[in-house]
């Protein structure tokens, strides 16, 4: 069993910036690409940015591109997610996920979620 604990988010201006975390614990060795997630109310599940152990290779929503970065800090076993530029349509409760298979693109479908965490964007 494994738990993902989420923070960082608020509510920022459109320009503005955020970086959310989040803590794995419990055995997560056997899984090898953590990712975050968002949807927004009425909206789609969108998978927007993903990372896998090893080769640390990651991908990225067409979304998010160029203004989001994640990372993996391996010692703290932590999950980052640096939010630059953000834009009233990134306004979305982001939830970080991992799984057992590596990540080619980013997906909506894993094996453990965190709570989620709040943003909201303003214009």
């Amino acid at each position: 069993q494994v738990q993902l604990m989420e923070s960082g988010g608020g509510s920022v201006q459109a320009g503005g910036s955020l970086r959310l975390s989040c803590t794995l614990s419990g055995n997560t060795d056997i899984y090898h690409c953590m990712a975050w997630v968002r949807q927004a109310p009425g909206k789609e599940r969108e998978g927007i940015a993903t990372i896998n152990d090893g080769d640390h290779s990651t991908s990225y929503a067409d979304s998010v591109k160029g203004r989001f970065t994640i990372s993996k800090d391996h010692t703290e076993n932590t999950l980052y997610l640096q939010m630059n530029s953000l834009k009233p349509e990134d306004t979305a409760m982001y939830y970080c996920a991992i799984d057992r298979w590596r990540c080619l693109a980013p997906r909506s479908d894993f094996d453990y979620w965190g709570q989620g965490t709040q943003v909201t964007v303003s214009s």
